[in-house]
C-alpha cells in the first residue's frame, strides 16, 4: 500500500480510472444498480443500450441527471436466449443485422460475417438519434460485446460518427490485452492509423482493463481480484467495465450472470472498496473529464 501511495505522488504518475457501469437499459435491475452507483459516485461513467426494453427509463433518469457521464452503448447483438431485441433502424435497411427470428444476431461473428458497413452505420446512427431524441446528453460512444472492433470498416463507422456528433469513441492503445481480444486486421488498422488519430486529437485510453474476476460468482474471490486489479493500476487513463444489477428474478430469468452482476453492484458500493480507491490515490473520472465532450 505504501509503495502505491508513493508512486501516486510521483510526477507523471497519476492514475485515472473510468469506472464504468455497462448495460443501462438492459433490465430494470441494471438501471436501479447503476443509477444508485452514479448518484453516489461509486462509478464515474455508464452507457445505455438503446434497443433494449428499459432504455426509456434510463433516458428519463438521464434527463434529470444531466451532470452524469453517460454514453451510447452501441448494440448490434442480442445475446440472451429469452430476452431479445431487434434493430432500431427499418428492418429492410439492415437485413444483414437480422437473425432468422428477426432479432439482432446473438454473436459478434454472426454480425461480422453478414452485416455491411453501410448497414452498421444506419443502425448506429439510429441508436444515437434515439438517444438524442430522448434527451440523453451523451459523452461518448462505446460498443456492446466489442462488435465495432470486429472489423476495421466497422471501427471506421464508429470513428466517423464520433467525429460527426462531436464525442470521443472507445479507442484503446493496441496493448497485449487488446491483441488477445481483437482480430489481427483491427490491430493492424489501429497501429497504422495511430499517428493520424494523434494528429487529429482523438482521445485514447491507455488500457481497457481485462475482466480480472474470470467470471467467478464467489464473492470473496471476485472482490479480491477486483481489489488486486486496482492495486496493480499503472499511471495513465484506464477503463474498468462493470455490469452491475441488483439481484432480481428479472435478471435470473434473462441471464446466467445475475449473481455476478449483483456482486459488481455490491463490491463497488462497499465502503472498503471506496476507501481502497481513495487510499491508492486513484482518480475516478468520466469521459467529460478526460476528453471534454458531451452532446
Amino acid at each position: 500500500m505504501l509503495m502505491a501511495l508513493v508512486a501516486a505522488l510521483l510526477p507523471g504518475a497519476e492514475r485515472k480510472l473510468i469506472l464504468h457501469a455497462d448495460d443501462l437499459g438492459f433490465t430494470h435491475a441494471a438501471n436501479l444498480a447503476s443509477f444508485e452507483m452514479l448518484e453516489k459516485g461509486h462509478v464515474s461513467s455508464a452507457s445505455v443500450m438503446m434497443p433494449c426494453p428499459w432504455a426509456a427509463e434510463a433516458a428519463a433518469w438521464a434527463r434529470k441527471n444531466t451532470d452524469k457521464d453517460l454514453g451510447v452503448h452501441i448494440t448490434l447483438t442480442s445475446e440472451w436466449k429469452t430476452l431479445r431485441w431487434g434493430p432500431l433502424a427499418p428492418r429492410d435497411k439492415v437485413p444483414g443485422l437480422l437473425d432468422p427470428d428477426g432479432y439482432l444476431w446473438a454473436g459478434v461473428k454472426d454480425v461480422a460475417t453478414r452485416a455491411t458497413p453501410r448497414e452498421v452505420e444506419i443502425e448506429v446512427r439510429a441508436q444515437i438519434e434515439l438517444a438524442k431524441k430522448l434527451g440523453i446528453r451523451f459523452t461518448h460512444l462505446d460498443t456492446h460485446m466489442g462488435t465495432l472492433y470486429a472489423r476495421p470498416d466497422y471501427f471506421e463507422v464508429l470513428a466517423k460518427l464520433g467525429q460527426e456528433y462531436g464525442v470521443p469513441i472507445l479507442r484503446i492503445k493496441p496493448s497485449e490485452d487488446l491483441r488477445r481480444d481483437a482480430p489481427l486486421p483491427v490491430i493492424e488498422y489501429l497501429l497504422n492509423n495511430e499517428e493520424r488519430f494523434r494528429k487529429e486529437g482523438w482521445f485514447r485510453l491507455d488500457s481497457l482493463l481485462p475482466d480480472p474476476t474470470l467470471g467467478t460468482p464467489d464473492p470473496a474471490q471476485r472482490k479480491a481480484r477486483y481489489h488486486q486489479a486496482l492495486r496493480n493500476l499503472k499511471p495513465g487513463v484506464h477503463m474498468l467495465i462493470l455490469h452491475p444489477a441488483v439481484l432480481a428474478d428479472e435478471t435470473r430469468a434473462a441471464t446466467g450472470t445475475a449473481v455476478q452482476r449483483d456482486l459488481d453492484y455490491r463490491i463497488f458500493s462497499d465502503p472498503e472498496t471506496v476507501k481502497l480507491i481513495r487510499d491508492l490515490g486513484i482518480q475516478l473520472v468520466g469521459w467529460k473529464d478526460v476528453a471534454g465532450a458531451g452532446k
